[in-house]
């Protein structure tokens, strides 16, 4: 028998999963959580051989449970459910240390694939997720390269750039001429292959330079 337990907000959910995962009775689901605090709490005392996690839980999200977890050096696997399609969930969720990630609307058998390699020490990812999470983490490891290649004071006018100021205003703000401001910045676009402020400033959004909250 397998111990589960399912944290997400949305109680059909939470049902509808208990009633397939029990259907053929190898499953059982020992415990279910509404919230991120609720499942914190309720994994103190009891350790379900995986956690079904949703990401979207109020009080603690989804992934703040998974770092929390991670952090306590728990040994219970996680498997991610969550409607996230969105390639960066799932890099965050796997950088953070996830055992598998699978979309609500995956099929019952997939869900079950998932669930059986996590407790064989496999790591599971929806296979439709892959392309684009590997193009991803290739595109991470390029952005890096050139965050790299970046000086100190280029790196300082990068974030002031993103976030809207002019390059009057980052020279009053940096102490320094608006035209070495003016070389920084036609630098910094030949480091990190763009050409122009906007795209600087996605490029410093993307690799979390900036608090875009």
């Amino acid at each position: 028998m397998i111990n589960i337990m399912i944290a997400d907000d949305h109680s059909m959910i939470r049902e509808g999963l208990k009633q397939l995962l029990e259907l053929e009775g190898d499953y059982k689901v020992i415990a279910e959580a509404s919230d991120g605090l609720e499942c914190l709490s309720k994994l103190e005392t009891i350790t379900p051989d995986i956690l079904l996690l949703d990401i979207n839980m109020p009080n603690c999200n989804g992934l703040e449970v998974l770092e929390r977890l991670r952090a306590k050096k728990s040994k219970v696997k996680v498997l991610i459910l969550t409607v996230h399609n969105e390639v960066e969930y799932l890099i965050k969720a796997a950088d953070i240390g996830i055992d598998g990630y699978v979309l609500k609307d995956s099929s019952s058998d997939e869900l079950k694939t998932a669930i059986n390699d996590i407790l064989e020490g496999k790591q599971y990812i929806q296979p439709s997720l892959i392309p684009t999470m590997n193009a991803r983490l290739v595109a991470r490891d390029n952005d890096q390269e050139m965050l790299d290649s970046l000086t100190r004071r280029e790196l300082d006018v990068l974030k002031n750039l993103a976030v809207g100021m002019y390059n009057k205003e980052i020279a009053q703000k940096l102490d320094i001429s608006e035209r070495t401001v003016k070389n920084h910045v036609s630098n910094i676009f030949k480091k990190i292959s763009v050409a122009d402020r906007t795209q600087a400033a996605i490029f410093a959004i993307r690799n979390n330079l900036v608090d875009i909250n």
